[in-house]
């Protein structure tokens, strides 16, 4: 469950939150069947190690969810003072009755703020918002597993490009092999065929640019070109 700190003179940004310090509680919203299903340990939270690298929280412009499950935004609590960035389907479907945004309804410090998108077409997407203006990061929205999921892709300085795609596949080989996971797409994707249609759309963008950096967020492998923020001694 991972968190991606993006630096940018216009601000920092947060790409998901892994789980917080209160994760139990989180946890504890869920059906007694999902509960069952599931296990979890906590080290360090992301905002722990953001202190404990010697991190600057006031350069933290945003937390940027990739959608608004329990494991996305639960380290979101443990950021009151900063805001949460999320289009409008995804906020409508966090303030909704679905089982699987009820962690998100139970955090009451978070601070959601809407963007939205242009019609200006990224990568084969009809639609984009480039944050900063300068193409370093640009959302696209990708729903089908949320309403409102999207991809972030981000463009280093170097030109090392890296796309965040959350929880549109569970492994690398589900964009690869366009292959989906069949028990969430019961239990958690509330529209398969978009799933679907996004999985075959990214595995075009990996195939014409396989220097890209496919980023699923269970997916250890795809963090392997990240650096770790390291503790001061």
């Amino acid at each position: 469950m991972t968190a991606t700190l993006i630096k940018h003179p216009k601000g920092d940004l947060l790409i998901d939150t892994g789980f917080g310090r209160d994760i139990a509680q989180h946890l504890a919203t869920l059906p007694l069947f999902f509960r069952l299903l599931t296990r979890y340990s906590l080290n360090k939270t992301a905002r722990e190690q953001l202190q404990s690298s010697g991190y600057d929280l006031t350069r933290l412009r945003a937390i940027l969810l990739t959608h608004s499950h329990w494991d996305h935004i639960s380290g979101a609590a443990d950021f009151p003072e900063v805001p949460v960035w999320i289009p409008p389907a995804e906020r409508s479907f966090a303030h909704g009755e679905d089982f699987t945004t009820a962690p998100a309804r139970s955090i009451k410090s978070l601070h959601f703020e809407e963007y939205r998108f242009d019609a200006h077409p990224y990568l084969g997407f009809a639609e984009s918002h480039d944050v900063y203006g300068d193409g370093t990061v640009v959302i696209v929205p990708a729903p089908g597993h949320t309403p409102g999921s999207v991809i972030v892709f981000v463009t280093l300085p170097d030109n090392k490009r890296y796309a965040f795609i959350g929880d549109l596949a569970w492994q690398l080989e589900g964009v690869t092999e366009q292959e989906e996971r069949p028990l969430t797409q019961r239990l958690a994707d509330v529209e398969p065929r978009l799933v679907r249609e996004n999985l075959a759309h990214m595995a075009t963008i990996a195939a014409r640019y396989p220097e890209m950096t496919i980023v699923v967020a269970h997916d250890p492998r795809s963090f392997a070109s990240i650096p770790t923020l390291v503790p001061k001694p």
